[in-house]
């Protein structure tokens, strides 16, 4: 196909008439309240995991750095990803949890009230949380496991709400 045939129009909105990537136009969508959790674990030995409880890493608290981090990947999101709209969020919440077998799960929800949804802003949160906590603990153990990283819940919105199965 040359360059100058046009395609049909695609199902994926990301896609222009020549099948080529574009920001979607939201300038007709309603504007709603919007929320979206995402969520990753990172598994480690069970030591290491131990250092964090206690304090123990040199650089320093690794949960509130994460957090930090969480924080400014959600609002710096559209900054990484090149077809997300740079979104005024109203709040990004990170919550950490963990267990004896070594594993460290991240969860953020993210609000805006907005013409466009928050789900990469908050997978985005959670993955820049996940990679601080293995920056800050790579000295201590470099087998760390990132992953599933996956989207919770989302509310808001032309297609309504999302809720990942149990």
């Amino acid at each position: 196909m040359s360059m100058t045939e046009e395609r049909q129009p695609s199902p994926l909105t990301h896609l222009n008439e020549q099948g080529r990537a574009r920001m979607v136009d939201i300038s007709d969508k309603q504007e709603t309240v919007r929320t979206a959790t995402a969520r990753t674990t990172v598994t480690m030995l069970p030591a290491t995991l131990e250092l964090i409880r206690q304090g123990g890493i040199g650089k320093g608290d690794v949960l509130a750095v994460a957090q930090v981090a969480a924080v400014m990947a959600a609002k710096k999101t559209s900054d990484w990803i090149p077809m997300c709209h740079p979104i005024a969020l109203t709040g990004v919440d990170v919550r950490f949890s963990d267990n004896d077998e070594g594993q460290l799960t991240i969860e953020a929800t993210v609000r805006t009230k907005g013409q466009t949804g928050v789900e990469m802003e908050a997978l985005t949160a959670v993955s820049a949380a996940a990679l601080t906590v293995y920056d800050m603990c790579k000295a201590a153990e470099k087998t760390m496991q990132i992953g599933p990283t996956l989207l919770l819940t989302k509310t808001g919105g032309k297609s309504g709400d999302f809720h990942a199965a149990p």
